[in-house]
């Protein structure tokens, strides 16, 4: 309970906090984009960083090298709330992420949100759903980077669930690199505790990046599929020594 309660404060704490820093990347929208992405990206790393070590977790990754420069497509399996400050804790190269809408009325959060590029999805409206999904596409072509979590829903630590094409569909549009991450676990944290914060050994495993040259005429649904095994066999094999 103490994890927890200090974890929640630190939240609080570090939104209110922030306001400061969201007026000013406001400022700075004429800076290149991967300039103005850099500062963007400077605090929510930051409190991702010091929020991670409160739980108490080792987080560790392999295969940074991999990431390719320019804007990528990061797709990831999806165990827990805690993946994103993990990915932003582990991966230097700024991202904006595909979430549900409802975060968009947490106020101070849906500002950061905004400022990072993230792309809000409304999954009981389907042309607001395909709009937030072209979006998406514009960024990338901008030269933005995003993560998504093709399942759709977190997987609690089980199985890897069977990956939706949305994020398939962003990357061959937008003529971009697909970069497959296996993220084990961060389900260890919290949702595996009874809601309660636990110290957890966690995982990142960045895989080789799919160049959109060969990926551009594949299926959708077959390269999603291919993608969530390179996914899983990564995850296998993922070892987390103490």
């Amino acid at each position: 309970m103490f994890r927890l309660i200090t974890c929640f404060l630190y939240i609080s704490g570090f939104l209110l906090y922030s306001i400061p820093q969201l007026a000013r990347i406001k400022k700075l929208s004429h800076l290149p984009v991967n300039q103005l992405d850099k500062i963007a990206h400077e605090y929510p790393k930051r409190f991702s960083k010091t929020f991670m070590k409160l739980t108490g977790s080792d987080v560790r990754v392999e295969g940074l090298e991999l990431i390719p420069e320019g804007p990528v497509v990061f797709i990831a399996n999806h165990e827990s709330d805690f993946d994103i400050p993990v990915l932003l804790t582990t991966i230097d190269k700024p991202f904006g992420f595909v979430s549900k809408i409802e975060v968009k009325k947490v106020p101070i959060l849906s500002a950061w949100l905004d400022a990072i590029n993230c792309i809000l999805i409304d999954r009981k409206n389907r042309e607001q759903a395909l709009n937030s999904m072209q979006e998406g596409v514009k960024l990338l072509k901008e030269g933005h980077s995003l993560v998504i979590f093709p399942e759709g829903m977190r997987s609690m630590g089980g199985p890897v669930l069977p990956f939706k094409v949305g994020g398939i569909r962003l990357a061959q549009d937008a003529g971009v690199p697909i970069v497959p991450i296996a993220i084990k676990g961060t389900a260890d944290v919290f949702e595996k505790n009874g809601r309660l914060i636990k110290p957890a050994q966690i995982k990142v495993t960045i895989g080789e990046p799919i160049n959109p040259k060969i990926h551009y005429h594949k299926d959708f649904n077959d390269l999603a599929e291919e993608v969530r095994r390179i996914i899983i066999d990564i995850r296998e094999e993922s070892n987390i020594a103490s």
